[in-house]
């Protein structure tokens, strides 16, 4: 049974890799629809679809503008969140009506890009409205983010802890990047399951996102410290890491 499961999980694996490799190399011939049908498949946000196709991202898949500062303290919050809270929360942003005006439209990468890891990890933050202070505590320092971002850094460890927060598997991204996979000895900060609530929260507003943190707090119970902790210690583990 244990070598049934290690085929199938094989299998896939492949699978995503040449789907996630079709993207990256004739994604811009692929329409709409199709590009639709892929997203489903992978389990991917259509916009971060759209960013590997190399086609514009249309402004009604981006985040209204926002206070960044609230947006920051909504992240923040979420982090004390254990996995029932986090559902919960899922399905508190997805209840909230969209009240934000769409931005305009983001033009595609570059198609000259021989090397297209940072740029589409930048776009895939910038799909969620993020930018590194409004990243919740992942493990890593903004220097070494940066040079992700800049190309001059991509190790496995890094991308696992930004992986979680941006509900992204290590896989997809470690392959984008032309990195081997190995297994790692420890799992990320943070899981994809806080990544699900920062794409919930995409289409929300300032206010909504203040109604929101103040839920999040409800539900963990979080106390205030009287000082800014990076993030909560006692976030339980993930019964899904490998999701």
């Amino acid at each position: 049974m244990d070598e049934e499961i290690q085929e199938a999980e094989q299998t896939n694996g492949s699978a995503r890799a040449q789907a996630l490799r079709d993207l990256l190399e004739n994604g811009r011939d692929h329409d709409t629809p199709r590009l639709e049908a892929v997203a489903v498949e992978l389990g991917l946000p259509l916009a971060d679809v759209l960013l590997l196709a190399g086609h514009p991202i249309p402004g009604r898949l981006l985040p209204p503008q926002r206070d960044l500062e609230v947006l920051r303290e909504f992240g923040y919050r979420v982090s004390f969140c254990g996995h029932p809270q986090l559902a919960a929360l899922c399905e508190l942003l997805s209840s909230m009506p969209d009240e934000g005006a769409a931005p305009e439209s983001r033009p595609p990468r570059d198609a000259a890009d021989p090397g297209p890891f940072p740029a589409v990890l930048d776009g895939i933050m910038r799909n969620r409205g993020l930018g590194l202070r409004e990243l919740p505590f992942v493990g890593l320092s903004d220097s070494t983010i940066r040079a992700m971002l800049g190309g001059g850094w991509r190790g496995l460890n890094e991308m696992q802890h930004l992986g979680g927060p941006l509900g992204w598997r290590l896989e997809d991204l470690a392959f984008i990047a032309g990195e081997p996979m190995r297994t790692l000895g420890h799992g990320p900060l943070l899981c994809r399951h806080v990544g699900a609530v920062f794409l919930a929260a995409v289409p929300r507003t300032t206010r909504q996102l203040v109604l929101a943190a103040r839920e999040a707090d409800r539900l963990s119970a979080r106390e205030e410290q009287g000082w800014w902790q990076p993030v909560s210690y006692g976030v339980d583990a993930c019964p899904y890491a490998s999701l």
